[in-house]
């Protein structure tokens, strides 16, 4: 645990070791709430999903908060938790905090096993996430091919084997999310959803995803967090080929700041990482590590002129597989970005290639 991390409470942990929950079942959170974490494939290498007890048109069973990718150990883990975890209920409806495939991505699965002639089962998210989602599943934008080749190249990679790497990866998104629900109910911004009996209020978050949706319930203090606040690593926030000149990292920013107006104590469920209470404290430390970073940013600039490319040895300094170095470079790109669009950097492109330096 990092001296960041010991800031935080971490309640469901014991004086022997962490608290988490058994592959293929469920760690019980609080009344009617089940947590799941499954693997994932990558260096990120789980997420939590979340089963919420629940009465939709009077059948009773189980609300089920973000999926993970599609692969069969995915549906394998799933089937055990449908054996062993339900309690003889089916699955009523699908919601997902966000467009990424590690959300979202079996979604059309659970849609289609748990929908019958009296009830189907629907996909519950925003709508600025679903036709992204369903548009990433078509085309490679902001995840591989040409445009996505072009636009790193524009900022600064000119490693010929990254490059060929990105043009060649035109199915990420889609090996992961074959497909999503050809329907679904539209999440918003202060919408309350009833799960349970329970009131979940919606809270929508900008810079991560199109528009992603945390849910917050009073009545059990617990704010289903997605992405937006992990305890123990920062969100990625990036700039894509299909937003070239995006802000995120401000409307990140501004994001986790509404999120204080949550009482203090509230127990977070984060995506990755494990529950924890200290929310005011970790969204203090998120917009001190952004402030750092664009610290660092700002005084490279004032030296010479950087790509974003650049800018990502100066970020970080470790290692970076391609998965890694595709996020890294995104993430250079925000903070140049809320730098440029506040007037205190310039961009200028010569030779086909976007540096910044300070004003």
């Amino acid at each position: 645990m990092n001296a960041l991390e010991a800031l935080l409470q971490y309640p469901l942990d014991t004086p022997t070791g962490d608290t988490l929950p058994a592959a293929g079942g469920t760690l019980h959170i609080a009344t009617g709430v089940k947590w799941i974490r499954m693997a994932l494939p990558f260096a990120l290498n789980h997420i939590n999903l979340w089963l919420l007890r629940d009465t939709v048109e009077s059948q009773e069973g189980w609300t089920v908060v973000d999926c993970c990718i599609d692969r069969v150990e995915s549906r394998t883990q799933w089937e055990q938790i449908f054996a062993n975890e339900l309690e003889g209920l089916p699955i009523l409806r699908v919601i997902v905090t966000h467009m990424h495939p590690d959300h979202i991505g079996l979604a059309h699965w659970l849609c289609e096993r748990w929908s019958t002639p009296e009830h189907t089962c629907r996909l519950w998210i925003s709508a600025t996430d679903f036709n992204a989602a369903r548009m990433a599943c078509q085309v490679a934008a902001g995840h591989g091919g040409e445009a996505a080749a072009a636009f790193v190249q524009s900022h600064g990679i000119e490693n010929p084997e990254f490059l060929s790497m990105i043009r060649e990866r035109t199915g990420y998104y889609a090996n992961l999310v074959p497909r999503v629900p050809s329907s679904y109910v539209r999440l918003m911004d202060v919408m309350t959803v009833k799960i349970g009996g329970q009131d979940w209020h919606c809270i929508a978050g900008y810079g991560h995803a199109p528009e992603h949706i945390a849910l917050h319930c009073p009545a059990l203090n617990l704010l289903i967090a997605g992405d937006m606040i992990l305890p123990r690593i920062s969100t990625n926030v990036s700039v894509y080929d299909l937003e070239p000149e995006a802000n995120p990292l401000k409307l990140f920013l501004d994001s986790i700041a509404k999120m204080k107006a949550l009482p203090d104590e509230t127990l977070i469920l984060p995506s990755h990482g494990k529950p924890f209470i200290g929310l005011h404290e970790r969204i203090r430390q998120l917009e001190a590590h952004h402030a750092e970073r664009l610290a660092e940013v700002i005084e490279a600039c004032a030296k010479t002129a950087q790509t974003a490319h650049d800018i990502v040895a100066i970020m970080f300094k470790r290692a970076l597989d391609l998965h890694q170095l595709t996020f890294a470079q995104g993430e250079a790109l925000a903070h140049l970005h809320k730098l440029w669009f506040e007037g205190r950097l310039k961009r200028e492109k010569k030779n086909g290639v976007y540096r910044f330096s300070a004003v």
